[in-house]
Order: structure tokens, then sequence, then C-alpha cells
């Protein structure tokens, strides 16, 4: 039981944190947050993360989210708020549930002429909230005692309950102040998880398992929405029960394990793993669990699949074919069911045994041959196991880490839907910080590290051990392959020089450059050996022109896409 005396609104959220499993804040102070964030160091259970940056900050938040399922952080009124906007849109793009906190003016300057600053220079202080609106499913802006247990209480449950960014402003002379609201712990939440309207479910279950049955060769794709619906056990359920064979689209990779023994690999329109696409789109039938179709996943809008053969399950509703859609039909308690009732059938999977060539290895490097990046990749494949994580960045790593067969309990986590640069840097400090048992290797080209690099220092200052690639291939090598110019050559950096000068002998960080295959593994073998205690940042020296295959397919429909001419008006 508190006591009138700490019952504050700065303890209040603080518990209201450590409660839903927010075990650190990544925060920037700023002068309108500092009382805010004495109180969220005052919290046992909180560890306050300072970034170099609000950018970072918030893809580090996102990253958190990942790994512990709800993340946070904490920055000052508009000059702070505007700056974590972008990873923000990132965080709702991707449905993750970031309590972003902002510390904004003094009570009593709300509803007076006054002009503050960090401000744009107008009496108007709704500027920042305006923002959010947009990338955030709920706002709330705390400027009274009275409503303020209320306020915080219903921001941070519709975050969980929607899984989404909300935004929760809280007035730099509040935190520290009692109220009777906050006189005892807060009772943690009860979140009734939604039910499915069972006559609906009924209704959805006798239709798609009419629709499946009489298919000949039916397959089922895995989509990112599986995350938020928490159906990951039931699509496994319901793989092993229907004998289909099981594809992953590119942003659901890591949320299906790759060892189930029907699993295809990547279905992404004409860049799919080998074999998976010619399955999957020549199917008489597909469900798909929790589909984005968008013009990256599809490849320029390339994917040849039709609606009437599709069963489409989102987190609450289902769609048979060009009809019936039921709602309130909730994803893990559908695929559970339909695991119990569908005609078990392996067609299209004998089928794919019967078409299966294995993938040739890259060719034997010559001893010093300059380093091709598949041989990279083979390397990094050899190094994952279940206490790993992979963290792709946007560009050629998607391509490359899409590839790897990722052992069972391995992370695996990219951006696909938002697809922005630099993001890696701090969702890499996130992921890594609430992923305690995992060791992350994370694949950044050198065109995004310029972004976000400075936050290495902030993985420093956490103990972190992760192991980072740098792939340094002189540009933006994504966009070369949508559209050349002369903006996609970047300045080259020493790289491993500007590392080590953030390490500045605080901390274990240990640096290597590498050309060649000898290196490479020399390298590998130190950071998994002697320096496993470390955080290891490897740069890899590529050609320029080193891309995967599939970059050069996906760049050149991906570019006919943006460069549709205009509808004739």
């Amino acid at each position: 039981m508190g006591d009138a005396n700490n019952g504050t609104l700065g303890r209040h959220l603080a518990r209201r944190l450590v409660q839903v499993g927010v075990r650190d804040v990544f925060a920037v102070p700023g002068d309108f947050n500092l009382t805010l964030l004495d109180h969220l160091i005052a919290e046992p259970g909180l560890r306050l993360v300072g970034c170099c940056n609000e950018l970072n900050a918030g893809y580090a938040a996102d990253g958190y989210a990942r790994a512990r399922g709800v993340g946070a952080c904490a920055v000052t009124f508009t000059v702070g708020g505007l700056s974590v906007l972008n990873a923000i849109a990132g965080a709702y793009s991707e449905n993750l549930p970031v309590i972003c906190m902002v510390g904004g003016p003094n009570s009593n300057d709300y509803g007076t002429n006054r002009i503050l600053h960090h401000t744009i220079g107008l009496p108007d202080f709704s500027q920042e909230l305006r923002c959010f609106q947009p990338v955030t499913c709920h706002q709330a802006v705390v400027n009274n005692l009275d409503d303020a247990h209320e306020q915080v209480d219903r921001a941070i449950s519709t975050a969980l309950r929607e899984s989404k960014p909300v935004y929760l402003s809280v007035s730099c002379n509040l935190p520290g102040l009692p109220h009777p609201t906050f006189t005892r712990d807060p009772v943690p939440y009860f979140l009734a998880p939604r039910l499915s309207n069972q006559l609906g479910l009924e209704a959805a279950l006798e239709a798609t398992v009419a629709f499946l049955d009489k298919a000949v060769k039916p397959v089922m794709v895995a989509g990112p929405k599986l995350r938020v619906a928490k159906a990951g056990d039931a699509f496994v359920k319901l793989s092993e029960a229907s004998g289909y064979a099981v594809a992953a689209m590119p942003s659901a990779k890591g949320m299906v394990p790759e060892t189930l023994p029907r699993f295809l690999g990547t279905y992404w329109g004409a860049v799919s793993t080998a074999f998976c696409a010619e399955i999957v789109e020549s199917a008489d039938a597909y469900l798909f669990a929790g589909p984005i179709f968008n013009d990256y996943s599809s490849v320029g809008y390339s994917s040849l699949l039709s609606k009437d053969k599709a069963v489409v399950v989102q987190p609450d509703r289902v769609t048979v074919g060009n009809g019936p859609t039921f709602g309130c039909v909730m994803m893990a308690e559908f695929l559970s069911e339909l695991a119990a009732r569908v005609r078990r059938n392996t067609t299209a999977y004998d089928n794919y045994r019967r078409i299966f060539v294995p993938e040739g290895q890259p060719p034997q490097c010559e001893p010093g041959e300059p380093l091709r990046v598949n041989v990279l990749f083979k390397h990094i494949r050899r190094m994952l196991t279940a206490d790993s994580a992979v963290m792709a960045e946007t560009g050629d790593s998607w391509f490359n880490c899409q590839k790897l067969r990722l052992p069972d309990g391995c992370g695996y986590e990219f951006q696909m839907q938002y697809g922005s640069i630099g993001w890696s840097v701090g969702a890499l400090l996130g992921y890594a910080q609430g992923a305690t048992g995992k060791r992350v290797i994370a694949c950044i080209g050198d065109g995004s590290f310029q972004v976000t690099a400075q936050d290495v220092s902030t993985m420093l200052r956490c103990e972190h051990k992760s192991i980072i690639f740098l792939i340094n291939n002189g540009g933006y090598t994504i966009e070369v392959e949508i559209h050349d110019g002369p903006y996609n050559v970047i300045k080259n950096w020493n790289y491993t020089g500007l590392v080590d000068a953030i390490h500045n002998g605080e901390g274990k960080c240990w640096t290597a450059k590498v050309t060649c295959e000898e290196e490479l593994t020399a390298a590998i073998d130190t950071a998994t050996g002697e320096k496993k205690d470390c955080l290891c940042f490897i740069e890899v020296v590529a050609h320029k022109d080193d891309t995967s295959k599939e970059l050069l397919e996906w760049g050149s429909r991906v570019c006919s896409a943006n460069s549709r001419p205009p509808n004739p008006q």
C-alpha cells in the first residue's frame, strides 16, 4: 500500500509501466520532462536509458516492444516530440504498442496567450498533439490532476488493447504532486481478451472448411499480423493438422518456425524462395493468415494471386473467396478450431517434393579474393542458434537475411511496411535491451548506418554484446537498383575508427574490418569466442554492385510501379 505522501502522478505512471512489462524507458532529457524522468528513475523496477537523439529513442522503444510486447520512450515538448514522430509512425505501421511520453508545458500556461520556448512561436500548444494524432491510436494531454489517473490508465491500456502507439503528454509541474486518486498502488489491469461472436465463428468455419476441402492442392501462408493476433501457435497447429504446404510472407519471417516439416520458405511474388511461388500461385486454394499486401510485399504488384481462391484471415475477420466476410471472428480461435475440422491434404507439398532442386552453394573463394555478399551470408547462417536474433536493416539486407533458414527459437526483426533507413540501429539497441537472453546479429548497410550511427554509444553504456555486420558497399544500393543518381553515392567513413572513437575506452567493444573470406572467418571466430562478451562491430567491404539477385529483380519492378504515368483525367 502506498500512503498519501508518495501517491503522486509520477509514481503512478511509473508503477503502471512496470505492471504492463516495461523495464526500460528510452529517453532524451529536456527541461519540460526532467521531473517526470526523476519519478521514472525513482521506480525500482524501471531503468532509464538515455539515448543520443529522440529518433533513436523511438526506434529503441520499437525494438523493445518487438522483444517484450510493449515499449516506452520519454522526450520533451515539441522539439523532442517532433523528433520522435518518425519512429512512432514506424511503430504504428508495424502494430507495436509503444507508450510515447512527453513532458508538456506548465499546467498554468494552458489557456493563456503566452508564447513558450521549444514551440514554433505561436501561443498554441496543440501543434505537437495534432502531429501525433494520425500516427497513434490514442492521445492524452494531462494538464490537471483530477483526470490524470483515468487519462494515464486509459492511454496505457489502449496501447495494449489496440497494439499501436499512444501519445501521453504530462505537464511539467504535475509529476511530483500527490492526489487522492493515487494513494494506493494501482490495481493491475484486467484486459479481457476479445472473444469471437460464436455464431460468426461457426459460420466462418463451415464456409472455410467447405472451401478448402473441395480444393485439390491447398496451401497456407503466414502474414505479419500473426503477431498482433497472437496466433502463431494456432497457425502451427493448423499446419500440422492440415498437411498443407506452408510459406511465409517476407514481413512474417520469424513469426512461424522454419523447421515445420512442410515449410517452403518465403512467398514474395517474383523474388520468393525457389519453388515457393510456383507452388503457392498454382494452388487452387490458399489460406492467408494476417497478410498485408502492399507494393513492396507484392514486388510492384507482380504477385499472381486471385482473390476467388483465397481465404483471408485477419486478426478479427475472415473473408472466404470473393464473398462472404465474417466479422468479430478472432484469428487464434478460428485457426485452432479449423485445425480440428479441415480435411488433411498434403498434395501441394507432394508436388513441391517432386519439383524441388536444392539450392547451389556460392562458388569457392580463391585465397584473398574480394569478399562476396553471398559468402558473408553463408557464414552468418552458420552462426545462428536458438539464442540468436537477426535484425535486418532496410535495404539489400532485407533480401539477404530473408534467405537465412532460421533455427527454432531464433528471433528475426525488420521493418517491411515503413522501411525507414537507419531504423535498425535504434531498434537493435531496444531489442537487445529487452531480449536479455539473446545475442543479436544486425546486418546494416553503410548508407543506413550513417543516418543513426551515434546510438552505438548507448549500446556500449548498456553493456550489449550484439554483433553488427556493417556492409560497406559505397552507397544506397537498394535505391541504386530502383533509380540511380549521384545522390545514391555517399561519403565513405572509417567505420571501425568511428566506433572506436565512440568506444573511447569505456565499455567492452571490439572492431574489425574484413575484405576476404579468410579475414571474415577469423573475425567471426573472435566475435563468438574470446570477444563474446563485447559489442562486436565488423565492417565488411563489398563491391558496390554486389547485390542479391532478388534486389535486382525487385528493384526493377518497384521502379516500374513507381514510374507509372498519371492516369488520363
